[in-house]
C-alpha cells in the first residue's frame, strides 16, 4: 500500500494501529521484499514491473526502492539528520523546526517545559503524527503511540534508507496555527534543478494537490489528489527553490518539502521515495516526472 500519501487518520494511532503494525511486520517477514513490490505495483498499475523498462516516475522509485543501494541515500530518512543538514546546507534561507525532546519512551517528556502546541512524530518513519497541546498526558501518549519506535519501513515496505534512521520519537514545534497546517510544498529536483513543484492543501480539512512549474505556471495535475484551487505565488518562492537545490545538490532526484507561514519558509523533509511509488497519478505527469529522472549506474 502507498505509504506517503495517505491522509493522517486517526486510525492509525492507538491500540488498533499498533496491532495492523504488527501484522504488517509479520507479513514482512515471509513474503520476500520484491515479491510483496511487484504484487502491489500490478494491484496499483495493472502491469507488470519490469526494472529495465523502467520509464514513469512510480516505475523509477519502485527502482530505487528494489535496487538502489548507495551510502547516498543514507540520512535522507532520519528526520533529525534531515533537519541537521537544512541548517547546514540552507539555514540562511528556511528555518529548520525546534526540536524539543527526542527518546523513545514518552515518559521523558514529563519534565520536559512545552509550548502551548507541539508535534510528536517518529524519526525513522512517515505519517504518523500527534499534535500536542499543553501538558503532555503520558499515559495517553503512550497509547497513541505503541509500536511507533517498532515500526520497520526497510523491512515492511523496502525503502532500504529507512534502515539507516533512528528508532526514536521527537517533539518539535509547530508550524502554522493549531488545527490548519499551511500549504505543504514539495518540489522534485533533478541533479540539482527544480522542475516541479507540488503543493498540498488543506491537508486538516479538505486535502487537495495542484501542480506548478517553477516559474509558478498552473499545470492541469494534481498528483493522486483532488484538483485544488489556484495557490498566490509563495512569497519566498526564489529561496525555496534556491534552499531545494542546495538540499538535493548531487542526487539523482530527491524530493525537498517545505511549509511558508507569515512569510517565514519553513523545511519540512527529505523523500527519495515519493509515494513509495504507488500513486495513481494522471499518466502525463507520471512520464513527466519520469522522464526528468536518469537512473545511474549501479556498481554489480
Amino acid at each position: 500500500m502507498p505509504v506517503h500519501l495517505r491522509p493522517l487518520h486517526a486510525s492509525l494511532a492507538g491500540t488498533g494501529g499498533a496491532v495492523r503494525r504488527r501484522l504488517r511486520r509479520r507479513a514482512a517477514a515471509v513474503v520476500p521484499v520484491g515479491v510483496r513490490r511487484r504484487v502491489w505495483y500490478r494491484r496499483r498499475f495493472g502491469r507488470t514491473f519490469r526494472s529495465r523498462a523502467a520509464v514513469t516516475f512510480n516505475d523509477k522509485v519502485t527502482w530505487r526502492i528494489l535496487h538502489d543501494r548507495r551510502p547516498l541515500l543514507e540520512g535522507t530518512c532520519d528526520k533529525l539528520q534531515m533537519k541537521e543538514q537544512a541548517a547546514r546546507l540552507a539555514g540562511d534561507l528556511v528555518r529548520v523546526p525546534r526540536t524539543l525532546w527526542s527518546g523513545t519512551d514518552v515518559a521523558g517528556l514529563a519534565g520536559v517545559g512545552l509550548p502551548e502546541h507541539w508535534v510528536l512524530k517518529p524519526n525513522h518513519s512517515t505519517q504518523l503524527v500527534h499534535m500536542g497541546h499543553g501538558r503532555p498526558d503520558v499515559d495517553a501518549l503512550r497509547r497513541t503511540t505503541a509500536g511507533w519506535v517498532e515500526e520497520d519501513l526497510a523491512a515492511r515496505t523496502g525503502e532500504w534508507a529507512y534502515r539507516s534512521a533512528r528508532p526514536l520519537l521527537l517533539v518539535e514545534e509547530l508550524v502554522g496555527e493549531p488545527g490548519a497546517t499551511p500549504p505543504d510544498f514539495k518540489v522534485f529536483v533533478y541533479d540539482g534543478v527544480p522542475r516541479l513543484v507540488l503543493v498540498h492543501s488543506g491537508r486538516s480539512t479538505d486535502h487537495r494537490g495542484r501542480v506548478y512549474t517553477p516559474s509558478w505556471e498552473p499545470r492541469p495535475w494534481a498528483a493522486g489528489l483532488p484538483l485544488g484551487p489556484d495557490v498566490p505565488r509563495p512569497q519566498r518562492l526564489d529561496d525555496m527553490l534556491a534552499a531545494a537545490a542546495a538540499l538535493a545538490d548531487g542526487f539523482d532526484m530527491l524530493r525537498v518539502d517545505f511549509y511558508e507561514h507569515d512569510g517565514v519558509l519553513w523545511f519540512g523533509e527529505l523523500t527519495p521515495y515519493p509515494g513509495s511509488g504507488l500513486v495513481e497519478m494522471d499518466r502525463e505527469l507520471d512520464e513527466e516526472l519520469g522522464r526528468w529522472w536518469r537512473l545511474p549506474e549501479l556498481p554489480a
